[in-house]
Formats: structure tokens, sequence, C-alpha cells
């Protein structure tokens, strides 16, 4: 059964709690799974619309990804 590549990048993220986007390619790459960054962002983008995730830029080209707690009030 093939999961769809929101689900397995959404399970990554919340393996590590927080993690940047390089170390996010670099953990689905030795996973076998290849994606380009064009399409990492867009699932990172539906992922935060969703209120799932948070995305903040650490550096011009990096970006540090964390879970939202969904316990807050």
């Amino acid at each position: 059964m093939n999961y769809p590549l929101r689900n397995i990048v959404f399970e990554k993220i919340k393996q590590f709690g927080n993690i940047t986007d390089h170390d996010l390619m670099n953990s689905l790459s030795k996973d076998n799974i290849i994606t380009l960054e064009d399409d990492l962002n867009k699932i990172l983008l539906d992922l935060e619309i969703y209120g799932l995730i948070q995305v903040n830029w650490i550096t011009k080209d990096k970006k540090r990804i964390e879970i939202v707690n969904q316990n807050k009030g």
C-alpha cells in the first residue's frame, strides 16, 4: 500500500518533533523517497495551512519545521 507523500512527510516531522528542511530531505532520501524541493515546499505549505506544522525561517536558505501543539486552549 502506498501512502501519500504528504502523510509520509508529516510522520517524519512527528518522529523528530522539529527538524530543518535539509535534514527532512536527507531523512526522506535515506528511505528511498526522492522528492524535489519545490514539491516538499508545497507539502509543507499544505500541512501548515491545515494547522499541523509551523515553518519558520532560520537563515536565508534554511527552514525549521515543527509540530503544532494541538492541546492549546
